[in-house]
């Protein structure tokens, strides 16, 4: 398992998902705090309350993003050991599913629920991601060797 972190953490591919991610968590504090407040301010109470929790989860949903890719930025860094980061508290959790959680709701501003899809499709991506570089060696099968371990971690980048 160690390997196969060391080599995902050292990639290409990790620092374009570590700027992705934190370019969406800053970009959805910028639109939460700018315009989506002042846009929330107009909203009938239904979509207000839609709104609130639509973005209360999104942040969550990033928070916990955000944390992930800096466990692994920690460990690039020397300052956080494999063993230490395999913890399962710094594994990513399940989105949570809200029963009557709709993002086709009318009243909901556009520029949200584009946010919150790019950070479904984010969080999906890094979960797939995660489960390839913390899952038991058995679990993961007999790979070996540096292009075996990149090609397994862009396989499950890709959702195969």
């Amino acid at each position: 398992m160690g390997d196969r972190v060391e080599a995902f953490i050292q990639s290409a591919l990790f620092s374009k998902t570590f700027k992705e991610g934190m370019a969406l968590v800053e970009e959805t504090a910028n639109y939460l705090d700018g315009d989506g407040r002042e846009i929330s301010k107009s909203m009938g109470r239904s979509a207000a309350l839609a709104y609130a929790g639509c973005s209360m989860r999104l942040t969550t949903q990033l928070m916990q993003i955000a944390s992930w890719l800096l466990v692994l930025r920690a460990m690039r860094e020397g300052d956080m050991t494999v063993a230490e980061a395999s913890d399962p508290k710094y594994r990513l959790h399940q989105r949570e599913t809200v029963p009557g959680h709709r993002l086709d709701n009318d009243e909901l501003p556009e520029m949200l629920v584009v946010l919150i899809k790019r950070a479904d499709r984010l969080h999906e991506r890094i979960a797939r991601l995660d489960a390839g570089l913390f899952s038991d060696e058995e679990k993961a099968g007999s790979q070996t060797g540096a292009v075996a371990q990149q090609q397994a971690l862009l396989r499950a980048f890709n959702g195969q």
